[in-house]
């Protein structure tokens, strides 16, 4: 009450995590809706694997509908890990397990992640709990598990084989696996829930590009759990090649470049939500063949063609104030070279200097404002692909002078080092990379001979490249960015009517007899 009464005073109330619950409880029965609403935004703040499940169960008791949806959403997106980590997750009842695990918005790379979790919570009271294997079985994807592993891990388990209600579970599931393997059904084509993709997490944008002898506006967008592309149309936007993008505080930047007449400084931002575009502050410079990355909130823009020179200066801009600032300049000209993040530093790579490609390359470290050569790449690669994955920083494909490469090699920072890592399937040159889903994925491109709808991605697991489903359009100079955590994801993928009635976010809780969530 003493909070309550000085904040009615000074407008001020200190939260911590030993009084936010009791502060919360005593606000929300005077109705203080400040304090609940300050409450609320601390524990939104606060939100972690471990504390994420008791947050949500507490505002079943108070009405913080924000906050209830933010816990929702967090369970779901990094359900994972908090199945592994989170005692919570061990003190979910067998109704409020199923009521999560068969959400289509369940983000899990792999759908074994959602039985093993089951298991988890089996054993933690396995007398008890094993029961409910059945009713927990029925809401796994089972029919989107490795065949093997359905066979080994699940089929064989003694909680299922020896039940008699999984049996029916198992029989249909065996039937589907044989559909989708042998006649190469599409698994989305109905809404069995044995079958059915979860929805993804993120999708890959592919923006603009060189499509067909001059640049174009078109969008696609690529969904990694069912391997397909949907085209979004933006008639009202102007066409862009040889740009940068970068997906920033729930916008999509789309960042200089090339129509085929004129050079830009131009900067657009795209807001996926409302689906609105708008024209932010321009680049100090104009900027064709730029280099793009992301660096602690600040988007850098490095490098590119003016249409006179190659430039070796590069910018900052930061979305809070709408202002591009100069940062130090780059050892070399760089045109159709490309950048990533990596440890908070950026690095830089290959590129054309004017007379010839470039196998060098160089980081900046925005601590000190100064830029490093390291050791350069094997190859020259103008038109490279740059990411970071993993520890390592890639470089992919482009031009050495002669031909278009399908070559890759990585470079590990401790030691200042690049070694060979397996070919790409294809080679090329000016195309768009990004890392999704733990897979790094290269889209598009010129391969020596004509542009390119193929798409190929990389596994470093395994050490291997997998063909992945080919764009509408072929194009080059195509720029692409990762968008995570969209409410409307149903509007950016090809199967929006099969989830048209099982979208909700939130997820129900029983009464817990947890003192705090924290």
């Amino acid at each position: 009450m003493g909070l309550i009464i000085n904040y009615a005073y000074t407008g001020t109330v200190p939260i911590t995590e030993d009084n936010v619950q009791s502060l919360l409880a005593a606000a929300d029965q005077f109705n203080v809706m400040g304090i609940v609403n300050l409450c609320c935004e601390f524990l939104s703040s606060s939100l972690c694997f471990e504390n994420c499940i008791g947050i949500c169960r507490l505002t079943s008791y108070y009405h913080c509908p924000e906050l209830r949806a933010a816990a929702c959403v967090y369970i779901l997106h990094h359900f994972e890990e908090v199945s592994q980590v989170s005692e919570e997750f061990l003190d979910l009842s067998a109704e409020e397990l199923a009521h999560i695990i068969e959400k289509d918005e369940l983000n899990v790379k792999r759908e074994e992640a959602v039985f093993e979790a089951v298991l988890r919570w089996i054993a933690h009271d396995p007398q008890n709990r094993r029961q409910h294997i059945a009713c927990l079985l029925g809401k796994v994807r089972l029919a989107l598990l490795q065949s093997d592993y359905f066979m080994n891990n699940v089929k064989a388990h003694e909680y299922v084989k020896n039940n008699a209600e999984c049996k029916d579970l198992i029989i249909s599931t065996l039937s589907e696996i044989y559909d989708l393997n042998v006649h190469n059904q599409t698994s989305f084509v109905n809404t069995n829930p044995l079958t059915r993709p979860r929805l993804p997490y993120a999708i890959l944008f592919a923006i603009g590009g060189w499509s067909g002898g001059s640049a174009t506006s078109v969008i696609e967008t690529y969904d990694g759990r069912t391997d397909k592309w949907l085209n979004i149309p933006w008639d009202q936007e102007s066409p862009v090649a040889y740009h940068g993008s970068a997906y920033l505080k729930g916008h999509v930047y789309v960042i200089g470049g090339f129509d085929g007449t004129d050079y830009f400084n131009i900067v657009k931002r795209f807001d996926p939500l409302q689906k609105t575009w708008q024209q932010v502050a321009p680049m100090h410079s104009r900027r064709c063949y730029v280099s793009v990355t992301i660096v602690d909130n600040f988007i850098y823009a490095m490098g590119g063609f003016d249409g006179y020179i190659r430039l070796n200066t590069a910018e900052q801009y930061d979305p809070d104030t709408n202002q591009w600032t100069l940062i130090a300049p780059m050892h070399e000209q760089r045109s159709d070279a490309n950048a990533t993040t990596l440890n908070g530093k950026v690095y830089i790579c290959g590129g054309f200097d004017g007379d010839q490609c470039l196998s060098s390359a160089e980081v900046f470290d925005p601590a000190t404002n100064q830029w490093s050569l390291i050791t350069p790449m094997s190859s020259r690669r103008s038109g490279v692909g740059v990411v970071a994955y993993g520890n390592q920083v890639y470089a992919v494909g482009g031009f050495d002078g002669n031909s278009r490469l399908q070559t890759v090699e990585a470079y590990n920072p401790v030691a200042n080092a690049w070694h060979a890592v397996p070919s790409m399937l294809n080679p090329r040159s000016n195309f768009g990379i990004e890392v999704m889903d733990g897979l790094l994925f290269v889209v598009g491109g010129f391969n020596g001979l004509s542009t390119t709808v193929a798409a190929e991605c990389y596994e470093e697991d395994t050490n291997e490249w997998y063909d992945a489903h080919s764009m509408s359009i072929t194009r080059s100079a195509v720029s692409c960015c990762v968008v995570p955590g969209l409410s409307n994801v149903l509007e950016y993928i090809a199967r929006q009517h099969y989830y048209e009635h099982n979208t909700s976010m939130d997820i129900l809780f029983t009464t817990s007899t947890r003192s705090s969530p924290l």
